[in-house]
């Protein structure tokens, strides 16, 4: 089956209306030798191969090329940096930096208690305040994270998925102690629990107390926050945790699914709530096999939304997604050449067309960021898109035997995962199947195979690390870095300001604030106001999940090896 004969035409009406109404950007488009770039590449009308109905042409089903007829000439992937370190006031501080060096918009990380809804002076806490991320016990740590950034201008993704509910009240409080109009808020919380029990292990509750906190929050933002994407589906973990790039893109895109059906149980308008749902992938080393990956997600998924879940309109079809580079390919030998490999990855997410994209910075696999390291990966990609014209063009290499054919095999592993994934349920529906995976722990056990599998092709050379395995015979004062080390005195304090904010507040308003919040969970009402008034009254985080742990219980992943 060919395409329409006049696709090159549609794609042309679609781009004349972008130029016409300002929404492609005023700049060079050509080489540096001067030859000027078409904005798009592809067969002539009438010309198209068999089978090109599967690639397209740039912002039509099946959004292989990518969502806009524009590509990046409309707009430019957005620069997010990663950031979160210390305390609310420290990482302010880094903020200003990034936003002040030409980042784009913000992405906060959370140290490992807030990750786990536990409050800076819980006993479980010691030692690991502020290292992996910021310290966030109470609306008053978020307020101070924010300082003197109008949120109402800044676009804010916050990668927390287990106590995300309440942590996003906590940014809603913040936002609305700025004199902000909360429905005009514009970010991205990730939210995303399935990944949670498949890798990266933080979960608060069983999955059941989670999705139905989650089908809150859809239900909440699509009423409230129009614009907020409420649930970044996170593949990136899954990745880290040692997946292969099928596996990754298979249980993620199924994760999303599963969100989808959780909406749609709700009675929601899937119109409404899918534009809502946005993504997270790895960009890791294999250049044209990320690059494919991310071309085979938007074809899978649109297919999937308009044929299974009958989306009509475009957006509901679009799976827009953010990209971080992987952290698991640095290395601490030799570490500059992590400076090469963000790059590489960071140019694969791009051509693959990513619509935010994180640099990792060289210094990753030993610490936080330094302030110089996370200056050079700000750098890298403020890089390619000012030096290497790789924005010129819509998909630049559409067409490429070598990227279609990877495209296409990568979309076939990925539907045979789908398969398997929905045979282990009850009926025909891809949550059922992701809770019986999860609970006989068979998500787990594949990427546990995948991991294991690749390791062995390192430990037998088979697969070549520069550095590590190959290239490894020097090693310098350079590989000596300077790296950055929170003090535990940032432990102390915290857990100083977090006393001095109890005796300051109001307890009696703020147990029965927690009260009703627990009163509201043991009905089919949504929870998400009465937690946004337990943060309002300040309580921490810590009491809001240690309330609903008490009410839910907690969870134990089976024990598979």
């Amino acid at each position: 089956m060919t395409a329409a004969p006049d696709g090159q035409a549609r794609w042309q009406q679609r781009y004349d209306e972008a130029l016409q109404s300002g929404r492609v950007r005023e700049a060079d488009f050509s080489t540096l030798s001067g030859v000027e770039l078409a904005p798009v590449y592809g067969p002539q009308s009438g010309a198209e191969p068999s089978g090109f109905d599967r690639i397209g042409w740039p912002g039509e089903f099946p959004f292989t090329r990518g969502l806009y007829s524009t590509g990046y000439r409309g707009r430019s992937w957005t620069i997010r940096q990663f950031a979160g370190f210390g305390n609310a006031a420290q990482t302010n501080e880094r903020y200003k930096m990034i936003l002040a060096e030409g980042g784009g918009g913000l992405s906060v990380a959370f140290d490992m208690p807030t990750l786990m809804g536990r409050d800076s002076d819980d006993p479980m806490s010691l030692g690991e305040v502020g290292h992996c991320g910021v310290a966030i016990d109470s609306a008053a740590d978020m307020e101070t994270l924010f300082g003197g950034i109008p949120l109402g201008q800044t676009t804010t993704s916050m990668t927390i998925s287990g106590p995300a509910v309440p942590v996003f009240c906590m940014y809603l409080v913040a936002a609305e102690r700025q004199g902000i109009d909360i429905s005009t808020l514009d970010g991205t919380l990730q939210t995303d629990i399935f990944k949670e029990y498949m890798a990266q292990k933080e979960w608060l509750f069983p999955p059941e107390p989670h999705l139905r906190l989650i089908g809150d929050l859809m239900e909440f933002c699509n009423e409230k926050i129009p614009a907020y994407k409420p649930v970044s589906v996170s593949g990136y973990h899954i990745r880290e945790a040692g997946s292969t790039a099928a596996q990754e893109l298979a249980f993620t895109l199924a994760d999303g699914f599963g969100y989808v059906e959780l909406g749609l149980s709700r009675g929601m308008d899937l119109e409404t709530f899918a534009p809502g749902l946005s993504f997270f992938f790895d960009a890791h080393i294999d250049f044209f096999e990320e690059i494919a990956k991310f071309r085979a997600a938007r074809r899978i998924w649109a297919r999937w939304m308009r044929d299974v879940y009958g989306a009509k309109t475009e957006r509901a079809q679009w799976l827009r997604f953010h990209t971080q580079t992987a952290g698991v390919s640095l290395t601490a030998q030799q570490p500059d050449n992590n400076i090469v490999r963000t790059a590489v990855e960071a140019l694969a997410a791009i051509l693959g067309g990513t619509n935010s994209l994180h640099t990792n910075a060289l210094d990753e696999v030993l610490a936080l960021p330094s302030e110089k390291a996370a200056q050079i990966a700000l750098r890298t990609q403020q890089v390619i898109a000012a030096e290497t014209g790789v924005g010129n063009v819509a998909d630049p290499l559409g067409g490429s035997w070598y990227v279609e054919a990877l495209t296409d095999d990568i979309e076939r592993q990925a539907e045979e995962i789908f398969a398997q994934i929905q045979g282990m349920g009850t009926d025909e529906t891809m949550t059922s199947g992701l809770l019986h995976g999860i609970e006989d722990g068979w998500f787990i056990g594949e990427i546990a195979e995948a991991a294991f599998d690749y390791q062995l092709k390192l430990e037998k050379g088979d697969k070549q690390v520069v550095g590590v395995n190959v290239n490894n015979a020097s090693v310098s004062d350079h590989d000596q870095l300077d790296i950055l080390r929170v003090s535990h005195e940032v432990e102390v304090e915290q857990r100083r300001i977090l006393a001095d904010r109890r005796a300051a507040r109001d307890d009696d308003k703020v147990r029965a604030a927690v009260a009703h919040m627990v009163d509201v969970s043991r009905t089919e009402d949504n929870m998400v106001p009465a937690m946004l008034e337990a943060a309002r009254a300040e309580a921490t985080l810590g009491e809001i999940c240690d309330a609903l742990r008490a009410e839910w219980g907690g969870y134990t992943e089976p024990a598979r090896f």
